[in-house]
């Protein structure tokens, strides 16, 4: 009754500070007319680096793939607007394209973007944004294309494909990478529960690895590389860990055997923040690779208009081959960016619900011998 007293606990307090650091970013209060002030900013500023790298891996209300210059003078993006779904307690529900915004320009129905791009009431009263961001619909997308993925490969197999006869098409690639999961991933981990836990452990791994593989798309969101993403993969992959959890792993938590008694006053701080640390090591390095291999592409990119704008039009064409270079040097190996830290991120996973049920592993193994 204890240990499932204090897995219910936990759970409740690691979401709690999931849920309390993802919403901890608010925008500052905007003087009126700051929208067209920033805007005429951009406009005499030229390229900036700064706007088109954060524009890339923040999320926002329209998928962003470039910009001209019109007859007008002025720049006009291309997007495909995503739909804007706002509650307030006053007004009740709004719905409306994200295009009547005009990129921040304009107003509705007492609403705006602001400088960072969140919507927020132009009285300042409180609003409730359930829009359809475009990293809530290329999540979507992603998810779509798993599920026609894994189900016409089972239908495939349901017809004998695959099982009378050597597999054909797509069910190469799935079988190789479920192969591979199950043997180099769950049965070394986990052991005679691997196949309890092989669904999972899959669906994380072709969830992260496709969504990463979306994010490479010019012009789309990097889903993975947001923080709100994989701190909810963070917290399921928690609450499994947890209640897989048994005695023996908490008598080694809050009683190490072996251990003198003034160092435990020591240790069971440390192995019960552990606890945490654990899947927020999955958050962290999951959000800051993907990040991480997004900002040098985009920075190798930038590198070309700097040159141009700040030394002369010849330097930034002089500057084209060089960084055009790096950048697919860099783009191939995000490629294998994209599988390798889908398979960290699900062999680390296995690794912390065995340590979970450990010594009920062994004990397993150990009658099993006999």
């Amino acid at each position: 009754m204890l240990a499932k007293g204090t897995k219910t606990l936990l759970a409740a307090v690691f979401s709690t500070i999931i849920l309390f650091f993802s919403n901890t970013l608010q925008a500052s209060p905007k003087e009126p007319g700051d929208g067209e002030e920033h805007h005429a900013a951009t406009e005499k500023e030229g390229f900036n680096a700064k706007e088109v790298i954060f524009g890339h891996i923040m999320d926002a209300h329209e998928f962003h793939f470039a910009e001209y210059k019109g007859s007008d003078g002025h720049k006009h993006p291309i997007t495909i607007p995503l739909p804007v779904i706002l509650y307030a307690p006053e007004k009740g529900f709004s719905v409306f394209m994200s295009s009547k915004f005009e990129h921040g320009h304009a107003e509705v129905d007492g609403y705006k973007l602001n400088a960072e791009g969140k919507i927020e009431a132009v009285d300042g009263s409180a609003v409730y944004d359930f829009s359809l961001t475009r990293n809530v619909v290329q999540m979507l997308l992603a998810l779509g294309l798993l599920l026609w993925i894994l189900l016409s490969v089972a239908k495939m197999y349901a017809k004998g494909a695959g099982v009378t006869t050597a597999p054909k098409g797509k069910q190469n690639v799935v079988e190789i990478l479920v192969t591979f999961i199950r043997d180099q991933v769950a049965k070394p981990n986990l052991g005679h529960k691997s196949n309890k836990y092989l669904p999972f452990l899959l669906t994380v791994f072709f969830f992260i690895f496709i969504n990463n593989i979306f994010g490479l798309i010019p012009g789309s969101a990097n889903v993975t590389g947001n923080i709100a993403f994989t701190a909810v993969l963070g917290v399921i992959t928690f609450l499994v860990i947890l209640f897989s959890t048994n005695g023996h792993f908490w008598g080694h938590i809050f009683n190490p055997p072996g251990v003198p008694l003034g160092v435990k006053f020591i240790l069971v701080p440390v192995e019960f923040l552990g606890i945490f640390i654990k899947p927020f090591a999955l958050i962290i390095r999951l959000f800051a690779n993907m990040v991480a291999g997004h900002i040098i592409i985009l920075c190798l990119i930038s590198m070309i208009f700097i040159f141009a704008e700040k030394i002369a039009t010849g330097a930034g064409w002089g500057m084209s081959p060089v960084s055009l270079a790096f950048t697919i040097f860099i783009y191939f190996i995000e490629l294998l960016v994209a599988f390798l830290q889908a398979f960290i991120f699900t062999m680390l996973s296995a690794v912390f619900i065995g340590q979970a049920f450990e010594g009920e592993h062994h004990e397993g193994e150990h009658a099993a011998h006999h």
